[in-house]
């Protein structure tokens, strides 16, 4: 059998350096490259081990449904102190769609909204 591992999460926007300087600004990413694919512009950022292609789309182009709904819903960051990421996203004026929250015992999440849509989970493992 062939052997996967991960390379990216393609990402669609109107603006790429905007919704690009949004992870950098609230996360840390840093932004990697920029290339053309055709016209479009892609900027590649690093978000942990994670790598975002964002990519230029026309303002025409539709959103993407609201949860609930088949295929990719979010994207889940960890951070070892939630109180804090919260404060500080709420800081930059980040809007949560759920705030911090403990469906059991050791887990507190919370989600918010990132640039295009893209629904974001917070969490922090361990702990009370």
């Amino acid at each position: 059998m062939p052997t996967y591992s991960f390379d990216h999460i393609h990402l669609r926007s109107p603006d790429p350096e905007a919704a690009a300087g949004f992870y950098v600004g609230a996360f840390g990413a840093t932004i990697k490259d920029r290339v053309r694919n055709g016209a479009a512009l892609r900027v590649v950022v690093t978000l942990g081990a994670l790598t975002l292609f964002i990519e230029e789309v026309p303002g025409s182009t539709p959103a993407a449904p609201l949860p609930p709904h088949q295929g990719l819903e979010h994207i889940g960051l960890q951070v070892d102190d939630m109180d804090a990421a919260v404060a500080a996203l709420k800081a930059m004026g980040v809007r949560f769609n759920a705030e911090p929250s403990s469906p059991r015992p050791g887990l507190r999440i919370a989600f918010l909204t990132a640039p295009d849509g893209v629904t974001v989970e917070i969490l922090q493992r361990g702990g009370a």
